[in-house]
């Protein structure tokens, strides 16, 4: 089914090099994302970790829309983030062949 267990061996690691290589790759990458005009500013890596957050003292004394525009563009990243995760983990397999063929 799968010729010899060398080969198939050979593949798994592979595999292993190629995810150590996305996940370097996801975190390298950041995210920025804009809310309210620009009011709101959220930067995330590309494991979805915060890494930097700016907020316009306009909204300071209004915490509704605070809360609102927070949720927004924290919903805006982590959306960016899975596309970015889905995109790269095809990508990775699309290269891959576990027929042997070439």
């Amino acid at each position: 089914m799968f010729g010899n267990m060398g080969d198939m061996s050979k593949m798994l690691e592979g595999m292993q090099e190629n995810a150590a290589k996305l996940q370097g790759e996801l975190e390298s990458k950041t995210f920025n994302v804009k809310t309210g005009g620009g009011l709101i500013e959220l930067s995330v890596n590309g494991k979805g970790e915060v890494i930097d957050l700016n907020i316009d003292d306009s909204l300071l004394s209004d915490k509704s829309s605070l809360e609102i525009l927070l949720i927004g563009a924290i919903s805006d990243a982590n959306k960016m983030v899975q596309q970015n995760q889905q995109q790269s983990a095809m990508g990775m397999l699309g290269g891959m062949n576990p027929f042997g063929a070439k």
